[in-house]
């Protein structure tokens, strides 16, 4: 894969199928419009491959109604402008927008009655975001709205912004309805979340911060609101954070939630929880199964919930018993995922549809059961992956994987380290892996400890000893994929983004000899600074490093930087809030002054996520850059 080739890509999406109505939506990165362009696709269940349902710039997330006999998605009808949401005729016919606000629409989530929807949507308050103030007709422009009276430490998130100013509100709608306009359910207050019709139709189910956001907190719970109107009541009281609410026939619900106190709450495994209306019940046990909620919300089903769960860098579909009581992830059906990642996932009945993603194939739609029903994957030549397996210097079981180029070699090798760092590398599409791979590199993938789907106790490993036992880890799958006659181990590079920055500098200034060139962006640096300026930094710092500053100084890169001598390049986004710009700039300067080759790379008017979800046209610059970097210093 070239990075010309990121244009090529139809990345299969969301899912949802009621009988033989199968609906998926694609995303293809338009690199010279700049722009992310999708629509919805229909797939048959006897084969034939998909075939184009709708035709806007960018149609996403498709949901049935019960009845069969609707479908309401988000439509962005005009490029730069939010999502909205619309319906259309399951049959076909013309879409007809339900919702015009201002900041857009989340997912649309279908009641009982096939009638009404239910969506939340952040709201500004007057003289923000185009809103203008109460008596005039236009907005202040940006840089002349009033400031900002900020006295909470949560007062923003990476790739949204502002959070106080504009929380998420509950809507409905009736959808059926030409003349309905959208009825709010939740004051502004507070945000709410994940919205879900109870079985009746009479309530909704949300997710909010504890005690519906009064203070500060790590925690969120469930709460219910009439959904004719009312005041939300607390519905279940978590056990540390609440996500993905899914009600039940018999009137309770099942989640997925940690299980945490206070800033203890990473690196911890997502659970299955079902709440009866009486009792709290986790469902699956709490060191082997983690459940992975970007893959969609749990499914109930009449043999058991569909939940997708991380194991040693799968994502797999498992079901889980409704009667279980804390059930490890041997005692749970696999379904789809082996050795693949499990997208999204949707059921009707019998029927079970997920999108399946392997290293050479960006997802293909596939019935559960049988097999693929698309070929969406098959575009872009893309190279396998060989897994890789060993000990660390203390015995401890590493597992990672390799993306070869093709030829016989010996060939570069590019040491990739993954952010999080409960995150992981694994069997799924990785555009950076392939593009590296075409252009002649051998890829190392290493899953160190502290990455996720090896146990939470994996996960929790690194949590006060941030540059130990994780870099014993990473070089340790390292020597095994440098033991191949294949691999030239005079001509290794290391990069890595947010967490693998991290590492990327913390193994260039400890362990150099081995490298001659690093690539660092996104990254954490230096734990004081962080604290203070990243949207996470007020908990995750003493999360991970604990409350001494001592110790926060001991696992900075930035504390080592008079030891890097190789030539390094820093590259970040302008508007990355996570791990903010000065996390780059002060690196930068350091290693300016000691007189080291290094060079910065500012992305303008992005955020954390440029490689994954950043401007098209900056992705494909991006790779150009890094691929002029390896080309100069591993040729």
């Amino acid at each position: 894969m070239r990075p010309d080739d990121l244009q090529q890509l139809t990345v299969p999406g969301s899912l949802a199928v009621r009988g033989d109505l199968v609906l998926v939506n694609t995303t293809t990165p338009d690199v010279t419009a700049n722009a992310y362009r999708g629509g919805l696709h229909r797939v048959p269940l006897d084969g034939g491959g998909a075939r184009r349902w709708t035709w806007a710039e960018r149609d996403l997330a498709p949901r049935i109604s019960p009845d069969g006999r609707w479908v309401a998605f988000l439509r962005v009808a005009e490029r730069g402008k939010p999502p909205q949401v619309h319906v259309m005729p399951a049959d076909g016919g013309e879409a007809r927008k339900l919702t015009d606000l201002r900041l857009g629409a989340g997912v649309p989530v279908w009641a009982p009655d096939s009638r009404r929807l239910a969506f939340t949507s952040r709201v500004p308050e007057a003289g923000r975001y185009g809103e203008p103030l109460a008596g005039e007709d236009e907005a202040p422009k940006p840089d002349a709205e009033a400031p900002r009276h900020i006295t909470r430490l949560d007062y923003r998130v990476d790739d949204v912004g502002f959070t106080g100013d504009r929380h998420a509100r509950l809507f409905t709608v009736d959808a059926l309805d030409p003349a309905a306009s959208p009825v709010q359910l939740t004051d502004g207050s507070f945000s709410a979340a994940d919205p879900t019709w109870t079985a009746d139709g009479e309530h909704l189910v949300f997710v909010a911060d504890r005690d519906l956001g009064r203070v500060e907190t790590l925690h969120s719970d469930l709460y219910r609101v009439p959904a004719a109107g009312g005041e939300p009541t607390l519905l279940v009281r978590s056990a540390g954070s609440a996500f993905c609410p899914v009600a039940l026939p018999d009137g309770g619900v099942v989640f997925f939630g940690t299980e945490a106190t206070g800033v203890h709450a990473v690196a911890r495994n997502h659970g299955l929880w079902r709440f009866d209306g009486t009792d709290l019940v986790r469902l699956t046990d709490t060191e082997t199964v983690d459940c992975e909620k970007g893959a969609g919300a749990p499914v109930p089903t009449a043999s058991g919930v569909l939940v997708a769960v991380r194991n040693r860098g799968a994502v797999e579909l498992r079901r889980v018993p409704l009667d279980a009581d804390g059930a490890r992830l041997v005692d749970l059906e696999l379904l789809a995922g082996e050795r693949a990642e499990v997208k999204s996932f949707a059921a009707d009945g019998d029927v079970v549809v997920a999108v399946v993603t392997t290293p050479d194939n960006t997802g293909e739609v596939v019935l559960v059961g049988s097999g693929p029903l698309t070929d969406f994957g098959s575009a872009v030549p893309l190279r396998p992956a060989v897994e890789l397996t060993g000990e660390s210097a203390d015995g401890y079981p590493v597992h990672g994987w390799l993306v070869l180029p093709e030829g016989e070699g010996p060939h570069p090798v590019v040491l990739a380290v993954h952010g999080g760092p409960f995150m992981y590398h694994g069997w799924g599409f990785f555009d950076e892996a392939q593009v590296y791979a075409a252009a002649g590199y051998a890829v190392v993938l290493p899953n160190p400890r502290g990455s996720a789907g090896y146990g939470q106790a994996h996960g929790q490993a690194v949590i006060g000893r941030f540059g130990t036992v994780d870099v014993d880890d990473v070089l340790a799958v390292l020597d095994v994929a440098l033991a191949r006659p294949d691999l030239d181990a005079e001509r290794v590079g290391v990069m890595g983004g947010s967490y693998g920055g991290f590492m990327t500098t913390w193994l260039a200034a400890h362990h150099g000899e081995r490298f001659r060139a690093a690539w660092s962006e996104r990254a954490v640096n230096a734990w004081d600074s962080f604290s203070g300026s990243s949207d996470i930094g007020w908990f995750f710092t003493e999360a991970y490093c604990g409350p001494d500053p001592e110790a926060h100084r001991a696992m900075s890169p930035l504390t080592y930087a008079e030891k890097i001598s190789m030539p390094f390049m820093v590259a970040h986004s302008e508007h990355d809030w996570r791990c903010p710009l000065e996390q780059a700039q002060r690196l930068f300067v350091a290693l300016r002054r000691n007189g080291v080759e290094a060079e910065m790379l500012v992305f303008p008017g992005e955020g954390h996520e440029l490689t994954r979800t950043g401007k098209p046209r900056h992705r494909a610059q991006r790779f150009d850059h890094v691929l002029s970097w390896w080309a100069r210093h591993l040729a």
